[in-house]
């Protein structure tokens, strides 16, 4: 039975996924069975039947794992002493874990807030024209691509040749500053420009989310208050300043939220394009770094603990202004 925990070849895995369809297939079925059978139940009994076996899968495969991280976070990196808060402490004073935290605060300023700016501007702009709908799809493309397929995208782009005779550039923008009759630039090694650049791909990515969703809370705005807004003589710049942009706080809000989770989570970028080099570590790539690379798990598990205190206080915030908006309803 070794190759239902461990499987080691294709066979064996396509053995492990057909078992644990079936055990899928079964569990339910004895639960629609259990349920089903009596006729008079009560609804606690039926509320436990349905939701018991996923709740039971939610504890062992995401608060069961959390747990096991915040444990590790005490421990040196065999896992084996207990070091108490060293790991924090270690990873809030040494330079080169706050110059991570740093990076990573520039991500989740700078990447929201301009994916935001820019996908609400976007959308009062096409919104209603004639090309509406092409002029949304170009800027919607990038969400179906993954991080790394984003980032060699953004690779090419930002790709550099030594200036030589008999070279010939590749990345865009610097064929577009041998045009301009300026030196080529290594875009991913400059620091702290670097970063910038990567914060870029992420924006370019999460502007179509953005500019989709504030679309959306644009036209659900209530014509009769866009109408009294104009007899009242706003135009342009004071309509989108005193009625679309209060008209649709609680969507921004969402935005901003759901972006800055994505950010602090951004690992496929920096992985892909730097490798966390020259200057450009954020926390989700350092605690990947120090489990795989510098097999020091305790402090990796530390990193961990801290990322996931951080995206809390976001969690807290966003549901907090979705009930906020719903009891306004």
């Amino acid at each position: 039975m070794s190759w239902l925990l461990e499987p080691s070849g294709a066979t064996e895995k396509f053995l492990v996924m057909f078992v644990a369809i079936l055990l899928f297939v079964a569990v339910m079925s004895l639960v629609l069975f259990v349920v089903d059978r009596p006729k008079r139940i009560p609804n606690w009994v039926v509320a436990i039947g349905f939701v018991g076996v996923p709740l039971a899968f939610l504890l062992y495969g995401l608060i069961r794992p959390t747990l096991i991280t915040v444990w590790n976070s005490f421990f040196d990196d065999t896992s084996t002493e207990f070091v108490g808060l060293d790991n924090y402490v270690t990873a809030f004073t040494q330079p080169q874990f706050q110059k991570v935290l740093l990076v990573t605060a520039a991500w989740v300023i700078l990447a929201p807030l301009l994916s935001t700016v820019i996908g609400l501007v976007y959308a009062v702009l096409v919104d209603r024209t004639r090309f509406e709908k092409a002029a949304k799809a170009l800027v919607f493309i990038p969400m179906a691509i993954s991080m790394v397929g984003a980032s060699i995208i953004w690779g090419f782009v930002y790709e550099f040749r030594p200036e030589q005779a008999g070279i010939q550039q590749i990345g865009l923008l610097n064929q577009v500053l041998v045009w301009l009759g300026m030196p080529p630039q290594q875009f991913l090694i400059g620091q702290p420009w670097n970063t910038g650049f990567l914060i870029v791909v992420m924006i370019w990515i999460q502007t179509g989310f953005a500019m989709t969703v504030l679309s959306a809370a644009i036209k659900a705005i209530p014509d009769d208050i866009v109408e009294a807004a104009r007899l009242d003589g706003l135009h342009g710049m004071q309509m989108f300043r005193f009625i679309t942009v209060p008209s649709i706080r609680p969507a921004l809000v969402v935005v901003l939220t759901t972006i800055a989770m994505a950010t602090l989570k951004a690992f496929d970028i920096v992985r892909t394009m730097t490798g966390g080099q020259f200057g450009t570590q954020v926390v989700a790539n350092e605690f990947y770094t120090q489990a795989f690379r510098q097999n020091n798990q305790g402090l990796a598990a530390a990193l961990a603990v801290v990322l996931f205190i951080l995206v809390i206080p976001i969690i807290v915030y966003n549901v907090g202004q979705m009930r906020k908006a719903e009891d306004i309803r």
